[in-house]
């Protein structure tokens, strides 16, 4: 699938002219912690709603014919155990922060050109005041099959969008609490997971965990895309007749379905692939994995590199634009035009953007569990 940054967003606005499921755990409630198992936390002995992941090392990346440039080689990487989201932040938790916090997301505030302009092939013009309103880029799809290079053809700036109103100010998430919420920058992800205690996950970690321990497999459930025809995640290809992106039937749904819909992976974990994108904390490199790979050891516990690159870009982005890494795919995913759900698949995405397929979900460490835990003792005693 392309990059989707600001530059999407300022060519949609200046287009616009205003600028489940089933299956088994493998995880497992506890009364004894112990480091080296798979265990699902109940808040008391755990953090509710996550995962331990043991400490371990895979191969990351792929060499998979279906493997893209930035995913290759495979290598191998050394993680310590981690705590993680069993599913995506939902409707629900993001409004509790919100009311909690009365933070203001990123869709909902006015552009600024300065960092809208980074994002932007060199030399274009500032656009006028008037034109840089609050909003965020919706899927809007096309009439009639379209040419795949041109992304900005199913993607359109929409004024008034946002984590609210995902498709525009007639839109809403009343019936959505257990969707996964969207139109959320990496910013906004970022200052949620303050609020939480949490964090973001790195991309190793994020990789790690929607492998759900296949080493190697295609998909977060293994090699077959539907096994014993059975739908596996929330991607375009389920229950449309014609090609991406082409909607031709309001009556079929196009967008995000609740969380935990499908069979979790080996881990316990829902919607590791499709449903939305997943920010992480890593900048985006395209050849991140290939320097990885020369380093001659395993490294443990990456945290990315120290800045941006991708000299893929055909779009005009300058190529060391700020970008982070996203991961898992979405609804929009066909295998006529990407296979971004496969577990090895990655993306860099501004970290300023808000879109209608893009959402996150957090880590913690063991460390920040029990630092947790002191925290709601001590309030609970004064």
């Amino acid at each position: 699938m392309g990059q989707f940054s600001r530059r999407a967003w300022l060519g949609a606005l200046l287009t616009a002219g205003v600028l489940a499921a089933g299956g088994g755990l493998a995880a497992w409630h506890f009364d004894v912690f112990k480091p080296g198992k798979t265990y699902l936390g109940d808040g008391r002995t755990g953090p509710a709603n996550m995962a331990w992941i043991p400490a371990g090392a895979f191969l990351m990346g792929s060499d998979h014919s279906h493997a893209q440039p930035n995913e290759k080689p495979a290598h191998k990487v050394a993680l310590s155990g981690f705590w993680i989201d069993v599913s995506d932040v939902t409707n629900a938790d993001f409004r509790r922060f919100v009311e909690a916090t009365h933070y203001v997301t990123t869709a909902e505030r006015k552009p600024d050109w300065e960092t809208l302009k980074v994002q932007a092939p060199p030399g274009t013009p500032k656009p006028d005041d008037s034109l840089l309103v609050p909003g965020a880029l919706v899927f809007s799809g096309t009439a009639a099959p379209v040419s795949l290079r041109d992304y900005s053809q199913w993607w359109r700036f929409v004024p008034g969008a946002d984590w609210k109103r995902p498709q525009g100010p007639d839109s809403g998430i009343i019936g959505k609490d257990d969707h996964p919420v969207v139109q959320v920058s990496y910013e906004d992800a970022e200052a949620y997971a303050k609020w939480a205690g949490k964090r973001l996950p790195t991309e190793a970690e994020w990789e790690y965990a929607a492998r759900g321990g296949l080493e190697q497999a295609t998909y977060a459930w293994g090699n077959e895309p539907n096994p014993q025809q059975k739908t596996m995640a929330n991607i375009w290809d389920n229950h449309r007749e014609t090609p991406f992106p082409v909607v031709t039937d309001e009556k079929v749904q196009v967008g995000t379905t609740a969380v935990r819909k499908f069979a979790p992976n080996g881990y316990g974990l829902y919607d590791m692939a499709g449903n939305v994108w997943q920010w992480t904390a890593d900048w985006y490199r395209a050849d991140y994995f290939k320097t990885q790979a020369q380093l001659g050891k395993t490294p443990r516990d990456p945290v990315g590199p120290p800045d941006s690159f991708d000299p893929y870009d055909d779009s005009g982005i300058p190529p060391d634009a700020p970008r982070r890494v996203t991961r898992g795919g979405s609804f929009l995913c066909s295998d006529t035009y990407c296979l971004s759900y496969r577990t090895s698949a990655r993306r860099g995405t501004d970290p300023y953007t808000s879109m209608s397929h893009i959402g996150f979900r957090l880590v913690m460490t063991q460390d920040q569990w029990k630092a947790e835990q002191k925290r709601t003792k001590a309030e609970a005693n004064r």
